[in-house]
């Protein structure tokens, strides 16, 4: 008895030493409908509730915004055509100008760096807009974001090496983003620490380039996910909502989603499971989803919201009006793969048609409607998560 226990003992002891690489294993060969059952209800830190889980939870406890499945049917329908005519694909995302049109470590170095800056573009007045001109055309939002960061590259500026921003100061910011007008840049200051501090990791762990984080996940979005979430701190987008701590991720998912969009898919953009990472909640996209009747909000929060209150990061309205646009993208995509099944003549997967694509059409929708949608308000909030 006592020499086998003792081989019971070997063979587990060399089991436990080969356990990540068996675990490997088995994750390669898993089914793909098992991978991304297991992928959407994963966690990310200790107790969080992974995004599409959070969105489903805060949709199914909220008391003031609401998934209208009328609106749910007729913007899938509209994205459904736009999938026959071939207009609804992982090429979108180069199709603009400001963004890289390679595919290599410098245009996904670049990608991280827009995702790391990626937030709190609104003003109190449309008329008040931090606005950058690049190449004899003015942007603002996001864009101006983006051309500020292309002009920095013109001009020799090594904006997007880590080496160079993990160190950069204020009064650089201030320089390289630079205003057409009198209005600056909202929270230059935080912009300036989250771009030290992402500097700092990726020099510490990652020898200063995000592509290596990217070959760390080993071709998976939601490995990805967990590891931008667990070493660069200002990606954690996690609010306690009815007892639960649940992960909305808007920066790393479109960090994720843009390096897909970025490579098309292929090389450093290849991901197995892409098709589990969910649209990237902002206080636009809610707009956009009321103008198509997919979101309804109650009378009291509507009548709120024409207040135009400053909102807290993480209070129960804040994080109803994001959580639920998240479920209802999900419920937009879930349709749009519905009636292409129907459609035999359309052979698509979820990898081809996910929610990310279904937050690209109405991100832009929504600037190309906008004077459409001025008598939506918005929610305001004023922080690094979106």
């Amino acid at each position: 008895m006592t020499a086998l226990r003792l081989s019971v003992q070997k063979l587990r002891a060399r089991l436990l030493r080969r356990l990540p690489v068996l675990t490997t294993a088995f994750i390669r060969v898993q089914p793909t409908a098992e991978r991304f059952l297991s992928a959407k209800t994963s966690t990310t830190m200790d107790g969080v509730m992974g995004a599409r889980d959070s969105g489903r939870f805060v949709t199914e406890n909220s008391k003031d915004v609401f998934v209208n499945d009328d609106g749910v049917e007729k913007l899938a329908k509209i994205l459904y055509e736009k999938v026959k005519c071939g207009d609804f694909n992982v090429t979108m995302w180069r199709k603009h100008e400001l963004n890289p049109q390679g595919m290599d470590e410098d245009a996904v170095n670049w990608v991280f760096v827009s995702a790391v800056l990626n937030f709190s573009f609104w003003s109190q007045k449309p008329t008040d807009r931090f606005a950058v001109t690049y190449k004899d055309k003015q942007h603002t939002g996001y864009w101006s974001l983006c051309a500020a960061m292309n002009r920095a590259l013109d001009e020799g500026i090594p904006f997007t090496t880590a080496s160079y921003y993990a160190t950069v100061d204020l009064d650089t910011m201030k320089k390289i983003f630079r205003s057409d007008n009198e209005f600056e840049i909202p929270m230059l200051e935080e912009r300036v620490r989250v771009l030290n501090e992402a500097g700092k990791v990726l020099l510490e762990k990652y020898n200063g380039s995000f592509a290596n984080v990217i070959k760390e996940a080993g071709k998976s979005a939601q490995a990805l996910l967990r590891i931008v979430v667990n070493n660069f701190p200002s990606f954690q987008d996690v609010a306690e909502f009815s007892g639960k701590k649940v992960g909305i991720y808007k920066r790393v998912q479109i960090l994720i989603g843009d390096v897909w969009g970025c490579c098309e898919g292929k090389g450093l953009g290849e991901f197995d499971d892409i098709d589990t990472i969910t649209m990237f909640a902002d206080y636009r996209i809610p707009q956009a989803l009321v103008f198509y009747g997919v979101l309804k909000y109650s009378d009291s929060l509507m009548e709120k919201l024409k207040q135009v209150p400053l909102l807290k990061s993480g209070e129960r309205i804040e994080v109803e009006i994001r959580g639920v646009s998240l479920w209802a993208c999900e419920l937009v995509r879930d349709k749009i793969l519905e009636l292409l099944k129907a459609d035999r003549e359309k052979d698509v997967s979820s990898y081809d048609v996910n929610a990310i694509l279904v937050d690209h059409y109405l991100w832009d929708v929504r600037r190309e409607l906008a004077d459409q949608m001025m008598d939506i308000p918005f929610h305001r909030c004023r922080g690094i998560f979106y």
